[in-house]
Protein backbone atom coordinates (compact mmCIF):
# COMPACT_ATOMS: atom_id res chain seq x y z
CA UNK A 1 0.00 0.00 0.00
CA UNK A 2 1.12 3.70 -0.62
CA UNK A 3 2.59 5.78 2.20
CA UNK A 4 0.55 8.82 1.55
CA UNK A 5 -3.01 6.38 1.48
CA UNK A 6 -1.67 4.52 4.34
CA UNK A 7 -0.93 7.83 6.41
CA UNK A 8 -3.43 10.25 4.20
CA UNK A 9 -6.61 9.01 5.23
CA UNK A 10 -6.28 9.13 8.83
CA UNK A 11 -4.29 12.61 8.94
CA UNK A 12 -7.54 14.15 6.79
CA UNK A 13 -9.52 12.61 9.35
CA UNK A 14 -7.72 13.93 11.96
CA UNK A 15 -7.96 17.53 9.82
CA UNK A 16 -11.44 17.24 9.52
CA UNK A 17 -12.18 16.54 13.19
CA UNK A 18 -10.08 19.48 14.08
CA UNK A 19 -12.09 21.87 11.52
CA UNK A 20 -14.95 21.01 12.61
CA UNK A 21 -14.16 21.58 16.39
CA UNK A 22 -13.14 24.82 15.71
CA UNK A 23 -15.13 25.85 12.91
CA UNK A 24 -17.51 28.88 13.72
CA UNK A 25 -21.54 27.85 14.50
CA UNK A 26 -23.68 26.31 11.31
CA UNK A 27 -27.35 27.23 11.65
CA UNK A 28 -27.76 24.30 13.17
CA UNK A 29 -27.32 25.35 16.55
CA UNK A 30 -27.92 21.92 18.06
CA UNK A 31 -25.01 20.65 17.19
CA UNK A 32 -22.38 20.68 19.37
CA UNK A 33 -18.66 20.25 18.40
CA UNK A 34 -17.94 16.80 19.34
CA UNK A 35 -21.09 16.06 17.19
CA UNK A 36 -19.81 17.68 14.05
CA UNK A 37 -16.44 16.07 14.98
CA UNK A 38 -17.76 12.85 14.68
CA UNK A 39 -19.83 13.60 11.46
CA UNK A 40 -17.11 15.16 9.91
CA UNK A 41 -15.00 11.92 10.61
CA UNK A 42 -18.02 9.86 9.70
CA UNK A 43 -17.90 11.46 6.29
CA UNK A 44 -14.48 11.01 5.94
CA UNK A 45 -14.71 7.10 6.82
CA UNK A 46 -17.31 6.90 4.06
CA UNK A 47 -15.30 9.14 1.27
CA UNK A 48 -12.17 6.54 2.14
CA UNK A 49 -14.05 3.54 1.74
CA UNK A 50 -15.50 4.85 -1.22
CA UNK A 51 -12.03 5.11 -2.61
CA UNK A 52 -10.72 1.99 -1.49
CA UNK A 53 -13.97 0.07 -2.63
CA UNK A 54 -12.56 -0.06 -6.64
CA UNK A 55 -9.18 -1.11 -5.61
CA UNK A 56 -10.34 -4.04 -3.45
CA UNK A 57 -12.64 -5.28 -5.70
CA UNK A 58 -10.01 -5.33 -8.03
CA UNK A 59 -7.54 -7.05 -6.11
CA UNK A 60 -10.59 -9.45 -5.40
CA UNK A 61 -11.01 -10.15 -8.75
CA UNK A 62 -7.52 -10.42 -9.67
CA UNK A 63 -6.73 -13.28 -7.39
CA UNK A 64 -9.85 -15.05 -8.03
CA UNK A 65 -8.64 -15.12 -11.51
CA UNK A 66 -5.09 -16.31 -10.38
CA UNK A 67 -7.03 -19.26 -8.47
CA UNK A 68 -8.92 -19.92 -11.37
CA UNK A 69 -5.63 -20.20 -13.38
CA UNK A 70 -3.88 -22.00 -10.65
CA UNK A 71 -6.35 -24.52 -10.79
CA UNK A 72 -6.23 -25.17 -14.62
CA UNK A 73 -2.58 -25.66 -14.52
CA UNK A 74 -3.19 -28.13 -11.76
CA UNK A 75 -5.55 -29.85 -13.60
CA UNK A 76 -3.20 -30.16 -16.50
CA UNK A 77 -0.29 -30.95 -14.38
CA UNK A 78 -2.15 -34.29 -13.08
CA UNK A 79 -3.76 -35.19 -16.76
CA UNK A 80 0.28 -34.62 -18.48
CA UNK A 81 1.54 -36.74 -15.37
CA UNK A 82 -1.03 -39.32 -15.95
CA UNK A 83 -0.22 -39.19 -19.75
CA UNK A 84 3.90 -39.98 -18.70
CA UNK A 85 3.00 -42.93 -15.83
CA UNK A 86 0.77 -44.28 -19.18
CA UNK A 87 3.90 -44.34 -21.36
CA UNK A 88 6.28 -45.36 -18.61
CA UNK A 89 3.90 -48.57 -18.05
CA UNK A 90 3.50 -48.88 -21.66
CA UNK A 91 7.50 -48.76 -22.44
CA UNK A 92 8.22 -51.10 -19.28
CA UNK A 93 5.56 -53.72 -20.71
CA UNK A 94 7.84 -53.32 -24.21
CA UNK A 95 11.22 -53.75 -23.01
CA UNK A 96 9.97 -56.19 -20.77
CA UNK A 97 8.72 -58.09 -23.87
CA UNK A 98 11.98 -56.97 -25.44
CA UNK A 99 13.95 -58.68 -22.71
CA UNK A 100 11.96 -61.91 -22.72
CA UNK A 101 12.53 -62.29 -26.49
CA UNK A 102 16.39 -61.66 -26.01
CA UNK A 103 16.94 -64.16 -23.04
CA UNK A 104 14.94 -66.96 -25.54
CA UNK A 105 17.23 -66.52 -28.32
CA UNK A 106 20.34 -66.34 -26.33
CA UNK A 107 19.05 -69.79 -24.15
CA UNK A 108 18.52 -70.87 -28.34
CA UNK A 109 22.21 -70.03 -29.05
CA UNK A 110 23.55 -70.57 -25.47
CA UNK A 111 21.70 -74.42 -26.22
CA UNK A 112 23.18 -74.76 -30.08
CA UNK A 113 26.34 -74.06 -28.66
CA UNK A 114 26.04 -76.59 -26.50
CA UNK A 115 24.70 -79.23 -28.47
CA UNK A 116 27.94 -78.21 -30.52
CA UNK A 117 30.38 -78.54 -28.09
CA UNK A 118 28.85 -82.32 -27.27
CA UNK A 119 29.10 -83.39 -31.07
CA UNK A 120 32.63 -82.01 -30.98
CA UNK A 121 33.69 -84.10 -28.00
CA UNK A 122 32.13 -87.42 -29.84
Amino acid sequence: MKTTRMFGAPLLVAVLAVLAACSPRDDDESMGPAQKAGKAMDEAGDKVARELRAPLEKADEAAKRAVERADEAKDRLVERTEEAREKIRDATAEAERGLEKASAKVGEKVERAGEKMQEAAR
